[in-house]
């Protein structure tokens, strides 16, 4: 069977060179598989795996829009709709600089087996523009959402492809994307696009959802090893919508959270993270965490090392890919760290994750612990379907049971294939046969 694996593996090398951050997502889900595979052989019949690293569809598309002082930019935009056997593709939009077709197949196919962890009937999809919007007005921001939706909008739909936001698309930018839909379409489709604002449309708990659901996932592991987060100390890369509000949910079950970060640094505030503070500086200024030191005297801000240098108890990597590497790993490990849960997609390297896992540690990753974001958008589209809106309590209810179950079935699903403890085989095995039997119930298509 791993013959037969690495083939495929290299099959995706060949077809897909240059592109780092795909081969390394393919190679962690290919390295898990084997056990199942020996167990249902119909899979390999099926040529399962061979249809499900290809992506459905794929559109690259140019993004032409005006500056305020008039000056045409391009961007490159683009949008993978990767499996669709479990429903309509589901995955957010990230604008960034560092946007390219590598990293879109990469986040579309960990889509694919987050989205199945969900139960919620959704396939996995992404895109994206290398737009930077740092620094852009809102005038600026909005051309250039209008000029990207006009090549896009043919291929979404509820039932097709239903976007979302990531990193650089938040509110703003998904109000922006779908007023220009209704232009050009004609239909008021509020399936269409999730993380919309609430008073029209969006759901309650939509932006906490991603952060609340990493730590909810972070506490379930705890709590079958017989622990919980009252008094732990924890580090929380980034500073968007995941770490802030992965912030906020583990000082509500009594953490205390000291650092965070961006791309200019990291913050350092023993005291204890003030998150509305933070919130202030992120959502409403749009400023840098330099700006926090500034209204918070006792923080210092370190623009040399690694935010993984601070000891801590619990991990939370929620900024970006590959942003957790070997050397940050060991140290982690020296300064006694008991869980890593991962509120980004992909941000530990594979070396880091192999040296938390043999270290014992808790290690929860990204498609089982992070997906409770993609889960509330699905909860928004059915909310959206029959014209609701649930109150923040029932949303949230629906969150931690979802977390719950995602963890259930992960645990549950590495002991069956004989790896108790091993979150990343189970959330992939997990995953993966959900998405499998559909593929083999719905035939060659």
């Amino acid at each position: 069977m791993q013959d037969y694996l690495e083939r495929i593996y290299q099959d995706v090398c060949q077809v897909n060179p240059a592109e780092p951050e795909f081969q390394q997502a393919v190679h962690e889900v290919l390295d898990t598989l084997s056990p199942v595979l020996k167990r249902h052989r119909e899979f390999v019949d099926a040529g399962v795996l061979e249809r499900l690293v290809e992506p459905e569809r794929q559109y690259i598309f140019r993004v032409p829009w005006v500056d305020d002082d008039g000056k045409i930019h391009v961007n490159r935009g683009y949008r993978i709709g990767f499996n669709s056997a479990l429903g309509p593709y589901k995955g957010g939009l990230r604008f960034h600089p560092s946007v390219n077709i590598s990293i879109i197949k990469f986040l579309g196919f960990e889509q694919i087996f987050k989205n199945s962890l969900t139960r919620q009937r959704i396939g996995g999809g992404k895109g994206g523009s290398n737009f930077n919007p740092q620094g852009r007005s809102d005038a600026e921001i909005m051309r250039f959402c209008q000029s990207f939706m006009t090549s896009l909008y043919q291929h979404i739909g509820e039932y097709t492809d239903v976007p979302a936001g990531d990193i650089g698309v938040g509110g703003r930018e998904i109000g922006y994307l779908f007023g220009q839909y209704r232009r050009l379409t004609n239909r008021y489709e509020a399936g269409v696009l999730t993380g919309k604002a609430v008073n029209w449309g969006g759901s309650l708990l939509r932006t906490e959802a991603t952060g609340y659901g990493t730590v909810l996932f972070a506490a379930s592991m705890m709590a079958k090893r017989g622990s919980d987060l009252e008094d732990k100390r924890v580090v929380v890369s980034g500073s968007g919508n995941v770490a802030i509000y992965a912030i906020e949910k583990a000082q509500q079950l009594g953490a205390h959270v000291v650092a965070f970060s961006d791309s200019s640094g990291y913050v350092f505030d023993e005291a204890g993270v003030d998150v509305a503070l933070l919130r202030q500086v992120k959502e409403v200024q749009r400023g840098r965490v330099a700006d926090y030191v500034k209204a918070r005297p006792q923080a210092t801000l370190h623009t040399k090392g690694s935010i993984w240098d601070i000891p801590c108890a619990i991990a939370l990597p929620c900024a970006t890919q590959n942003e957790l590497d070997e050397a940050a790993a060991r140290t982690l490990i020296a300064n006694g760290v008991e869980v890593v849960a991962e509120g980004a997609n992909m941000p530990c390297t594979p070396a880091a994750v192999e040296l938390f896992q043999a270290a014992n540690c808790l290690f929860g990753p990204g498609k089982a612990a992070n997906a409770g974001g993609v889960a509330t958008s699905a909860l928004e589209m059915e909310q959206n379907a029959s014209r609701e809106q649930w109150p923040a309590e029932k949303a949230e209810a629906k969150l931690v049971r979802i977390m719950a179950d995602i963890h259930e079935e992960c645990a549950e699903t590495a002991a069956e294939y004989g790896e108790p403890g091993n979150y990343v085989m189970g959330a992939n095995i997990a995953g993966f046969v959900r998405v499998a039997n559909a593929i083999v119930d719905q035939g060659i298509i």
